[in-house]
């Protein structure tokens, strides 16, 4: 225990000594410790002359002490380390490489110290040792460099073997580099210490390569243009693959030891990799040219790689890939330090020896080596490489020294690489123009750098000229400068540019597309920096090339159109839309949708199309189309609007907000009544305008309510009439527009629109049932819902025809619990006093509730009432001429459209949820029938009646209903109206209805023409079946021989209406599908005697005629069908 106790004590007195002593050496001033150092010299005898001395000696004796017992020198290293991070940056600060530097003459401590330092950086983790591990490792690689005493010989002797114990730490660094990078706004930034590791790293693989001493070293860098220059000569080393790019230095030192750390370098090629690729990424943001110059270094680095790794076996070709890398990592690694390794001071001399190198090169492999191009070539890179990484690393007014002293030289230099046919040499000459000629512009020395431009501006344009497809950096350099020479107002760069656009030589145009691209992308960044005759001038140009032969550049074209204002573009794309080249066409449709698409939540844009299509639709120079004349599309209108309106529901897909033009475009519709484009472009988004039904109904609802009673007497030259007596039909055709226009929005909505009948803004609160029970009129003043304001606009005595009948058609769309109550009392009224144009208002909105709603409309309680008035109507003798047979004929259309509703197979219950649906189902009508009443019963019980009893279908079990009572004698006229109610049917059945009306009709029309005895009521029932024949197709099959039958007997007895309608039936037969064709075969040769002695006997010349033409049909067949059997 008390040796224990022994041992600590010892150690903490040694520790304590080791501390003081340390405290001395590293706080005494260099100058002192120097002198201190050269009195002591390498001798062991002690001196009293002080505590310097004493604390030296002290130092070397522990250090031989540690080395034979093995034992970490921690206690020495570290505070040496801490030392150097303290010292860092200060004149006075070279405490620990004087001291290495006389501990180093000792071969003994140098082993132990070297060894020592390389495990420190391997066992630590502390990032403040670490950070000083690699200050001090930094000067000390450095240090035979910055000083020239010759006292100071220990650390230059020892250097190749201190090296080799430092060159395994490498790894040790790139671990470090790799962890030591913060992210900030998407860029890579370095921290302090992977600062210090890179350029630690930098240092050890830069002496690694390093042959000569200092002096010897700047001495021996001489210019390529001295005589001596072949000796620092780069060349291209002869490869088994001739497009490796790879250099290597004409003259090497052929010592082993010099070899030896060239291999060692090679042995970390992973490791330079990675370093580089940090580089990189940390100067990419701050020092772009800088970055540029780390990329191809990298990109030569890895080519390297691959070239020489799988030739590890061939001793002397890897030889050569070790000295390629040794020769050009020597200037790299000098020019890559993050810190100023006293750069700053040769940058000028450096930059020169770069540029006379290019030269030197350019020169002797144009006179000698011409055969070698890709030599050549990669020398070029070499030193344009050079040139980035040192320009790109100065500061501002580094910079402006440099280019004020050899601006124009690098500016003739690197021009000169423009003409290379190698892209990599292209883009980094590119990069160093535009860095050497747009950092001046930021600087405010416009005369120099309008120089500058002009002096590159002429052989950019050549190279658009020349080139087939010149790269992308030789376009963006273009298009930088002409966007310069645009910000200064002058044009004359774009506007040649803009001229090879329209030249012949595809290439020419491609190039300068590929400019006018960049430019437009530059000005998008850039506010105000082409001016507005500029825009102008590249939209024209542009719309040009939409006629292009070439289909790549009118895509480019209509890609770029998005980019530009759409002021300067959309009137003149709408108008190439209807060009008569069909491929100018398409070309403009998809720039259209895609300056749509862009800018799809932009109202200016969709009111600024609108514009354009209405002011061309009035224009009288069109395009003119072949077949066309000239403005006159061929149904007639002036302007297909479809051509560009088909385009919108493409353009809806991406609209994320429609708020933003809904209301607005309603809104403009109601400021210009008269404009046809903007409702049809309404009806394009009519689904988006259902999802905003709030919206759009307010807006509607208010502007009618805003327009009031508007129409009296005075517009009118008779009640009731739509015509109008004014001077001023201009104002009158307003006033209609403007009445119209909210019934075509409202005509937009769908159906599922008016379902709910506790839509406020549809229906408000109307009382129907307090109506009935009172039996008054609808009060056509209300005005407080949209419902109410249609059936106004409906039935008002004072209204424009085409505004009734919009209204009416619109009113048909009215839920039936809310329509047809208002319709019975309307039509009622309006039966009662002949008013014709209500009768048709009435009627028309029946038909459209038939047609919308179908069976839930047929069946609703008041349709009975509703079809007695239709009956009284078509009771009318046709007093009025035309207006009464044409109310007469909406009638037929409305009972006919009754049949078809009655005959859809029943659907699921489509109810709105509210309690007041059921209201008028429950309600008894006076005077209305069951909804059960069959309306094609009745219909075919009036036109087959025949004294007391008509003639029905057996089947029928509503036939009872009507047909087997006695009732007087029904008009001829009426019956001849129940004739063409199903005709019309006939016409308007649904496919999947068709089935049914056969089986009603067909059976009982067949009977009773042999039953009725009234001539034109059988002409009429005949009529009814060549027309059920014409549209039910094969579904007469069951009947066809019957019909033939019954035209044959028409043909053979009837009077002539008869005859002529069984000749129409036999002909509908015989056009009939194959099947009825087949069927009635065995009744053709009657009907072929029949049709032959009519066809000559016939008083009616209409009838011979028709016969005739039915008899070639029947013959020519059947001749050679007999003509066959004789056979």
């Amino acid at each position: 225990m008390e040796e224990h106790i022994r041992k600590v004590d010892t150690n903490w007195m040694l520790s304590s000594t080791i501390g003081r002593a340390m405290n001395i050496l590293l706080s005494s001033r260099p100058r002192k410790l120097e002198d201190a150092i050269s009195r002591i010299g390498l001798s062991s005898q002690r001196s009293s002359s002080g505590s310097l001395e004493e604390s030296l000696r002290f130092l070397r004796e522990y250090v031989r002490d540690a080395a034979d017992r093995m034992e970490p020198l921690d206690q020495i290293l570290v505070p040496m380390i801490e030392n150097s991070v303290k010292c860092k940056g200060l004149k006075h600060g070279n405490h620990v490489m004087i001291l290495l530097n006389w501990l180093f003459q000792d071969e003994l401590l140098f082993h132990v110290l070297a060894s020592n330092l390389a495990e420190i950086i391997k066992r630590k983790e502390d990032h403040y040792i670490l950070l000083g591990w690699c200050i001090l490792i930094s000067r000390l690689l450095d240090y035979e460099v910055a000083s020239n005493k010759v006292l100071h010989i220990g650390i230059r002797e020892k250097q190749n073997t201190l090296l080799k114990i430092l060159c395994p730490t490498i790894s040790r660094l790139s671990s470090i580099i790799c962890s030591g990078s913060t992210l900030q706004n998407g860029f890579e930034l370095p921290t302090r210490l992977s600062v210090a590791a890179a350029d630690c790293t930098l240092l050890l693989t830069e002496a690694l390569i390093k042959k000569t001493p200092s002096s010897e070293v700047s001495s021996s860098r001489t210019k390529p243009s001295d005589p001596n220059a072949a000796n620092w000569q780069i060349s291209l080393v002869p490869t088994a693959s001739s497009d490796k790019r790879v250099m290597s230095t004409s003259k090497f030192s052929q010592a082993s030891e010099s070899m030896e750390m060239e291999f060692l370098l090679w042995n970390h090629f992973d490791e330079l990799i990675i370093l580089v690729q940090k580089l990189c990424a940390w100067n990419t943001k701050s020092r772009p040219l800088h970055a540029k110059g780390l990329e191809l270094v990298l990109k030569w680095l890895q080519e390297i790689k691959q070239h020489y790794a799988s030739l590890e076996d061939e001793a002397e070709i890897l030889k050569t890939g070790v000295l390629l890398l040794s020769s050009c990592w020597k200037h790299y690694s000098m020019l890559l330090h993050l810190e100023d390794h006293g750069l700053s001071q040769k940058y000028g001399e450096l930059l020169n020896q770069y540029l006379s190198g290019i030269q030197f090169y350019m020169d002797d492999y144009t006179a000698e080596h011409s055969a070698n191009k890709n030599s050549g070539i990669g020398t070029n890179i070499f030193f344009l490489t050079c040139i980035s990484l040192l320009l790109g690393r100065l500061d501002n007014k580094q910079f402006e020294i440099a280019i004020s002293e050899y601006g124009s030289h690098i500016s003739c230099v690197v021009l000169s690489q423009l003409q290379c046919i190698d892209e990599d040499v292209i883009e980094i000459a590119v990069c160093i123009l535009k860095e050497t000629i747009f950092k001046k512009i930021s600087s405010g020395r416009n005369i120099f750098d309008t120089r500058q431009l002009e002096a590159v501006m002429p052989l950019l344009l050549n190279l658009l000229d020349e080139r087939d497809s010149p790269t992308r950096a030789v376009v963006m350099l273009t298009a930088e400068c002409c966007s310069m020479f645009a910000k200064s107002g002058d044009g004359w760069c774009v506007q040649e540019v803009l001229k090879r656009l329209v030249s012949g030589n595809i290439s020419q145009r491609q190039n300068a597309m590929n400019v006018v691209s960049e430019l437009i992308h530059i000005s998008l960044d850039s506010v105000n920096l082409l001016s507005h005759s500029m825009w102008q001038d590249i939209a024209n140009h542009l719309l040009e090339c939409l006629e292009d032969k070439e289909l790549t550049l009118r895509v480019q074209a209509s890609n770029l159109f998005p980019k530009i204002d759409p002021p300067f573009v959309l009137p003149k794309l709408v108008r190439l839309v209807y060009s008569p080249n069909k491929a100018v066409q398409s070309s403009a449709s998809d720039a259209l949708i895609a300056v749509l698409k862009h800018h799809n939540q932009n109202l200016e844009v969709m009111v600024l199309l609108l514009d354009c299509l209405s002011n061309l639709s009035k224009s009288i120079d069109l395009p003119k189309v072949p077949g066309e004349i000239e403005g006159v599309s061929p149904s007639g209108s002036k302007l297909d609007a479809n051509k560009v309106l088909r385009l919108i529901p493409e353009w809806s897909k991406s609209v994320q907000d429609w708020n933003i033009f809904i209301e607005p475009l309603i809104d403009k519709f109601f400021k210009e009544p008269e404009n046809a484009i903007v409702v049809r472009f309404l009806s394009c988004i009519s689904e988006h305008l259902a999802d905003a039904a709030d919206v759009v109904l307010h807006r509607v609802l208010l502007h009618m309510q805003a327009q009031g009673d508007r129409m009296d007497e005075t517009f009118f030259s008779r009640e009731g009439s739509g015509s109008y007596s004014s001077n001023d039909p201009a104002k009158f055709q307003h006033s209609l527009f403007d009445r119209l226009c909210p019934l075509l929005i409202i005509r937009l909505l769908p159906l599922r629109i008016f379902n709910d009948l506790c839509y406020s803004l549809m229906y408000d609160q109307l009382n129907y049932q307090e109506f009935f029970s009172e039996e008054r009129d609808f009060n056509l003043n209300s005005d407080t819902c949209i419902a109410a304001l249609l059936i106004k606009r409906a039935f008002h005595k004072f209204e424009f025809e085409d505004v009734r009948k919009l209204a009416a058609e619109l009113c048909g769309r009215i839920h039936p619990q809310v329509l047809f109550p208002v319709i019975w009392f309307q039509l009622k009224n309006a039966s009662q006093c002949h008013n014709i144009p209500k009768i048709k208002a009435c009627l028309f909105s029946v038909c459209t509730s038939l047609v919308v709603r179908g069976r839930d409309s047929a069946q609703h309680p008041v349709m009975p009432k509703i079809r007695k008035i239709l009956e009284s109507v078509l009771l009318w003798p046709p007093l009025d001429g035309d207006e009464v047979s044409k109310a007469q004929h909406g009638c037929i259309d409305c009972l006919a459209l009754m049949i078809c509703a009655e005959l859809q197979a029943p659907e699921s219950s489509k109810d709105p949820p509210c309690d007041k649906v059921g209201m008028f189902r429950k309600k008894n009508y006076p005077g209305s029938a069951t909804v059960s009443n069959s309306v094609l019963a009745y219909v075919i019980q009036q036109l087959t009646f025949c004294g007391s009893k008509s003639i029905s279908d057996p089947s029928d079990s509503n036939s009872t209903e009507f047909g087997c009572v006695s009732q007087p004698s029904t008009p001829l006229s009426f019956r001849l109206c129940m004739a063409n109610v199903l005709i019309s049917a006939c016409q308007k059945i649904s496919s999947s209805s068709k089935f049914a009306l056969a089986q009603k009709i067909l059976p009982v029309l067949v009977q009773s023409t042999e039953r009725l005895t009234d001539s034109e009521v059988r002409a009429a029932c005949i009529q009814v079946l060549f027309s059920a024949v014409y549209h039910l197709k094969s579904l007469v099959l069951p009947y066809s021989s019957e019909l033939l039958k019954i035209s044959i007997k028409a043909l053979q007895k009837g009077a002539w209406k008869e005859r002529m309608a069984g000749a129409k039936l036999m002909a509908s037969l015989m056009a009939s599908e194959d099947a009825v064709v087949e069927s009635i075969s065995g009744g053709l040769l009657e009907a072929r005697s029949v049709l032959a002695s009519i066809s000559f006997t016939d008083p009616s010349l209409e009838l011979q005629q028709v016969c005739q033409k039915l008899l070639v049909c029947i013959t020519s067949p059947l001749d050679s069908v007999l003509r066959d059997l004789s056979l």
